[in-house]
């Protein structure tokens, strides 16, 4: 409590050390966000209250939102998700052996239980645009576009909880995501996405979808935030949280903006199981692919909270997603610490 006090107090001290060049919009769902010209100090503490907001319980199961400098949650509408096209579970390893996802990326693998992973970009140069693009082996299908991407924390296909009600064969796979206009344009959702692969035939739990192959799907309440152009990624950091008996949680930071949307952990019993974590900028659901302009260079890493301080270890060829982009991967260093992590560069 006496370190989130002293951030409070040194965030009042400096709040007044940063000159705005752009207004923020009022309702909050541009894809441009303020220009802001910020001191050391002030950078500082947002980046202190982003790591700190994150790992703030939400006070129930709902959505949320936080403003630099508080780091009180306030509680907002949900909205259920009626998405346009779902992300989807990798196939089979059908993408170029060099491009990161559909199975060809790197994964954090641990061998004490996960409670919380963090995803971020800590280098991110020569973006200048991105677009989503369809896919022939998922069927072209997905969100597609210009700034169409998505931000995935996923789980791995390994393990089976009492979610699979006895289904022999049947794995829980969890994602964490954010996907800008993934219901309404506009808008981006933060949600959970439950997954139950290989429930076998083409009746799935009541309230669950199936995509036909066996596998069921459902997702969490979505908070809303806005639409983030992919040229902003240095700013952005996705959290996924899991509690035994408790609430599994998502959020999304942009800047000085907090997004989350909590669920009950029991829909999948991750908790229980969580050892690998994957984190990347993919396309925005279908299988669809995230294509980044020539020159793009961009820094991954993947940190947890598992109750230990060794390293982990850096897992190749093992990501989950069937989204992918167009960025070759680079070599993978795994870090101890009190974070222990892993990161990587991939770029084209």
């Amino acid at each position: 409590m006496q370190t989130k006090v002293k951030l409070a107090l040194l965030a009042s001290l400096v709040a007044t050390a940063w000159l705005p060049v752009q207004a923020a919009p009022a309702n909050g769902t541009s894809l441009q966000a303020p220009t802001e010209i910020v001191g050391p100090l002030e950078a500082q503490a947002r980046a202190n209250w982003r790591e700190d907001i994150a790992h703030i319980a939400t006070p129930s199961e709902g959505c949320f939102q936080a403003s630099y400098p508080s780091i009180v949650w306030h509680q907002v509408a949900c909205h259920a998700v009626a998405p346009r096209v779902h992300p989807l579970p990798r196939w089979s390893l059908l993408g170029a052996s060099e491009t990161a996802g559909n199975g060809n990326d790197y994964t954090l693998q641990t061998t004490s239980l996960i409670t919380q992973t963090v995803g971020s970009f800590p280098s991110v140069t020569g973006v200048t645009s991105e677009t989503g693009q369809g896919v022939a082996a998922y069927g072209g299908g997905g969100i597609l576009g210009p700034n169409e991407y998505s931000l995935q924390i996923n789980s791995s296909f390994n393990d089976t909880t009492a979610a699979c009600g006895g289904h022999s064969g049947c794995t829980v796979w969890q994602q964490f995501v954010y996907a800008p206009d993934y219901e309404i344009s506009g808008q981006a959702a933060v949600f959970m996405q439950y997954w139950l692969i290989g429930y076998g035939g083409r009746r799935c739990p009541s309230g669950w979808g199936s995509d036909g192959a066996g596998d069921c799907y459902k997702n969490s309440a979505a908070a809303t935030a806005p639409d983030v152009p992919a040229t902003q990624l240095a700013n952005v950091k996705l959290t996924g949280s899991v509690t035994a008996g408790g609430n599994d949680t998502v959020v999304f930071t942009n800047g000085t903006q907090a997004y989350s949307s909590s669920g009950k952990d029991s829909v999948l019993y991750l908790a229980q199981v969580w050892k690998q974590s994957e984190f990347n900028v993919v396309g925005n659901a279908g299988g669809s692919e995230a294509v980044f302009n020539s020159g793009s260079s961009i820094t991954v890493k993947v940190a947890v909270s598992d109750g230990s301080t060794a390293a982990p270890a850096c897992v190749a060829n093992s990501g989950t997603t069937g989204e992918s982009n167009n960025l070759n991967l680079g070599s993978c260093t795994a870090s101890s610490g009190t974070s222990p992590s892993i990161q990587f560069t991939e770029s084209n």
